[in-house]
């Protein structure tokens, strides 16, 4: 039971935080996934920590890219299913995608752990745990280059929430559309994905599975020409002007 108060002007925040350590008290989060956490944090200040316009024409075009793909698969790792399994596991069954299990820092019972707490939200089929299902990808020596051959290794769009960059480029190479999360729109991930979220994937997830919804009644004509029409890049720089803005209106009130 948390001790925070729901008054706390920091409530929703030291929620998250406290998501993280029982999510590592529980095998769920490496050491690692909680400094990248805090790095993520910081950037949510300088956002306003909430969703801004250019996050929300990201979430349309990703939603937009969901319903077209033939094949398209959720990457989760520790984070992700410490902050939102249950959102999540919703995602995957309303676009009918594969959940696939993918760690940076990898121990197989870190990986099970995982697998228990997407179950335990309501997952059936979950991959990435066979040894004898692994395929290389190809570009990265990490151990994230080890993916599934029914999941991520054929898929044509991955979903990739808190992402590193050097993955985010295989799978771009590999020929993937790639859709992520990252608070940070200078980083390496965001600069080299398909459609990036700049948003805190607790607020921006729910919104994802909305709009999945709401635009799965469109064909798929509509849906190109949503996704056509976005731009990453010129969406990177409007989230860095959102920055840029804020720390101005800041700098005036100090």
């Amino acid at each position: 039971m948390s001790l925070i108060p729901k008054s706390h002007p920091r409530a929703k925040s030291l929620l998250i935080r406290e998501k993280l350590v029982v999510g590592f008290d529980n095998g769920l989060v490496a050491k690692e996934g909680l400094l990248a956490h805090g790095r993520g944090e910081a950037f949510d200040y300088l956002l306003g920590e909430k969703t801004g316009k250019a996050a929300l024409q990201a979430i349309r075009a990703a939603a937009a890219q969901i319903l077209v793909a033939e094949m398209p698969v959720i990457s989760v790792n520790g984070n992700i299913a410490a902050l939102c399994p249950k959102q999540i596991v919703k995602l995957s069954k309303q676009i009918k995608a594969k959940l696939e299990v993918n760690l940076f820092y990898v121990n197989e019972k870190r990986k099970q752990a995982i697998i228990k707490t997407l179950k335990k939200n309501g997952a059936n089929e979950i991959l990435g745990s066979k040894i004898t299902s692994s395929k290389k990808l190809p570009g990265i020596d990490s151990a994230r280059r080890i993916v599934d051959k029914d999941g991520i290794f054929v898929a044509d769009v991955v979903i990739v929430p808190l992402e590193d960059g050097d993955r985010t480029m295989a799978l771009r190479k590999a020929g993937k559309t790639v859709i992520t999360f990252d608070l940070n729109p200078l980083s390496r991930t965001s600069q080299t994905a398909n459609i990036t979220i700049v948003d805190n994937v607790t607020r921006a997830i729910d919104l994802l599975i909305n709009e999945s919804k709401k635009l799965s009644k469109k064909n798929k004509k509509s849906l190109q020409k949503i996704i056509d029409d976005f731009d990453n890049k010129k969406n990177l720089r409007e989230n860095i002007i959102q920055i840029k803005n804020n720390l101005t209106r800041s700098a005036k009130i100090a």
